[in-house]
């Protein structure tokens, strides 16, 4: 299936989506948006990294930033952080450009490597969307992370590729339907920047009084 350009998600709402599916929602499909400490610092990050497109060459790597991509089969459109474009002779050729290169994507993050594979997805998202626009494989790309300040490198496999086109359905089907999830709460809302929108707990609140409810009418028969 190919998705037309109308329908296009933002590539970057699949981390939103893995962290929380109503914060999701309540991003790209209500359009509610508050800052915190940790967007703040991620928006930073992201600046320095880049500030429009732009493209430079040290030595035999190319390196562009702000670098608009998409993919027609995912039904998605962004930006990357960095893409760097390393000569090599098993590369693809670059317009432009003498010689052929190997193509990664790099993605800035503020923090430090998480225990999930919210920021890997991310990525290899990045990279299945430059493989479709210019013809080639992937095999790597790289997370940097502003708290430990080194790259992380990420191997690139099949299975991983599957789950971020699993999840783009999932998300597609959900925006197609406007669609806002219910709360599941956890110890991730603390550090939701739409916590005072999403109310969790009031959700939570409601859940305990729907129980003390059903408990004292068991308790009346």
């Amino acid at each position: 299936m190919e998705y037309k350009e109308d329908e296009y998600l933002h590539l970057a709402g699949i981390q939103h989506f893995l962290f929380c599916r109503r914060q999701w929602a309540l991003i790209h499909i209500e359009q509610q948006w508050q800052e915190n400490i940790l967007t703040a610092e991620g928006n930073i990050l992201h600046e320095k990294a880049h500030d429009g497109y732009s493209s430079e060459k040290r030595k035999n790597v190319i390196v562009t930033r702000g670098m608009p991509i998409r993919s027609t089969e995912l039904g998605i459109s962004g930006v990357c952080d960095i893409v760097e474009f390393h000569l090599d002779k098993h590369g693809v050729p670059i317009h432009g450009r003498e010689g052929k290169y190997k193509i990664y994507p790099v993605e800035y993050k503020r923090g430090k490597p998480k225990s999930d594979d919210m920021d890997e997805l991310q990525v290899v998202t990045q990279a299945m969307c430059l493989e479709e626009m210019f013809c080639c494989q992937i095999d790597k790309a790289w997370l940097y992370y502003g708290e430990i300040r080194r790259r992380i490198e990420i191997q690139i496999n099949d299975s991983m590729k599957e789950k971020c086109r699993n999840v783009f359905h999932e998300m597609h089907q959900i925006y197609a339907r406007k669609y806002t999830p219910k709360v599941k709460t956890g110890k991730h809302c603390r550090a939701c920047s739409l916590n005072e929108v999403c109310l969790p707990e009031l959700e939570k609140r409601k859940k305990v009084s729907i129980y003390m409810k059903q408990h004292i009418e068991e308790n009346e028969l």
